[in-house]
């Protein structure tokens, strides 16, 4: 069972008393390597990083305000091939999420990986948060707004700015034993906390017994009494949100020539397919022959209907994409980010997901043990699920 403990912080160094933690594990051998958010040397924005020295660590941001890669694709590019030595990652929860449903389709070995989560309070787009840095609104005093707003739940941001889209209706804010996700070896606690006096730390199982007896951490539960009911309070009113965003949706997209209209301005350009953790087949059906047309195919197409729009099949697009992989939909939101036309992509996936998901009483992310709709299957399935028979 996992153990609780706190990390006080002196002088309200709060990022430094992550960082001293975080420092340790790799100091006394716990992990040999470490992958976690680092400033660019601009200093106007965040990439993932891969440290073995410990003293490579100061200067990292654990609440990085920006997420320009799934950090899941990192993981995977990292484990899925010979990883031979003990490597810790600091993710959000939709990063592990990602990472846990990348497990079960053998895109992400976990054997070596040792999974860090921390409390997520949202995060800005990449281009917005540049801006935001150029006017003096980023870094340490960004990190200290944040912080603060989490003791209580309410995270404003910056004057002038909004958290991204996915993030303002991301109902797992936490990664939590308690609280419906909890595929980590190490959660990070923020929310509900006085981080300007301590931290909350919890190890799973299979840390523990070292961290213990490499004396980096001394074992006591006392979690503030109010962490339920802040997480409680930022879930409820980011659910709120969500179904909101749903509502809004649903009210224009309604059938299939208004889901064309909305659409209308997609280039098809696979962004948003390359930006997902989920879409990670080697060999993609959009990348092949099958939408490789004959020029005379497209002369027939435009002689049946007067003219056709180019690139064509942009519709069939997104709903094969969304066939294959919105039960695993985990709404991180990059798909968003990616789309140069700006289209609501994480909308239209986590709206269908959602409903889908419920459907099978399955939560992408949840535990890595169960097995994703996509990878099982029943005679009569979808009148099963939907309650028909």
């Amino acid at each position: 069972m996992a153990k609780k403990a706190a990390v006080k912080v002196k002088e309200g160094r709060i990022e430094e008393a992550i960082i001293g933690f975080l420092k340790s594990l790799l100091e006394r051998g716990v992990v040999e390597a470490m992958v976690i958010p680092k400033a660019l040397p601009s200093q106007d924005g965040f990439v993932q990083t891969l440290i073995r020295d410990p003293e490579k660590l100061n200067g990292a941001c654990v609440l990085s305000p920006t997420m320009p890669v799934q950090s899941a694709r990192v993981i995977s590019n990292l484990t899925v091939k010979n990883l031979g030595k003990k490597v810790a990652a600091i993710l959000k929860p939709c990063e592990i999420r990602a990472a846990v449903e990348l497990a079960k389709f053998l895109q992400v070995k976990l054997d070596n990986l040792y999974v860090i989560g921390i409390d997520c309070p949202g995060t800005f787009e990449v281009t917005d948060y540049a801006k935001m840095a150029q006017e003096g609104k980023g870094g340490e005093s960004l990190t200290k707004e944040f912080l603060k707003g989490m003791e209580k739940g309410e995270i404003p941001p910056p004057s002038g700015y909004v958290f991204r889209t996915a993030c303002q209706m991301c109902e797992y804010p936490v990664v939590d034993s308690t609280l419906r996700v909890s595929q980590a070896d190490v959660i990070i606690k923020l929310f509900g906390y006085k981080t300007d006096q301590e931290i909350g730390i919890e190890i799973g199982d299979k840390l523990e017994k070292e961290v213990e007896e490499k004396g980096i951490l001394s074992f006591a539960d006392n979690e503030p009494a109010s962490r339920n009911e802040v997480v409680n309070k930022v879930i409820a009113e980011r659910t709120k949100k969500r179904d909101a965003l749903f509502q809004e949706f649903k009210g224009v997209v309604k059938n299939l020539q208004t889901f064309l209209d909305r659409f209308s301005t997609c280039v098809r350009c696979h962004n948003c397919m390359v930006a997902c953790p989920i879409c990670y087949c080697k060999e993609c059906v959009f990348r092949t022959a099958v939408f490789e047309h004959d020029g005379d195919q497209f002369l027939r197409w435009a002689d049946r209907k007067g003219g056709i729009r180019m690139p064509p099949d942009t519709l069939i697009f997104h709903l094969i994409r969304m066939s294959h992989m919105v039960t695993s939909c985990i709404g991180c939101g990059l798909c968003d980010s990616a789309c140069p036309s700006r289209l609501p992509v994480a909308t239209l996936f986590r709206s269908v997901g959602d409903r889908i998901q419920k459907m099978f009483q399955y939560v992408p992310g949840r535990n890595v043990e169960e097995v994703p709709p996509v990878a099982s299957f029943k005679e009569d399935e979808l009148k099963i699920e939907s309650g028909a028979l």
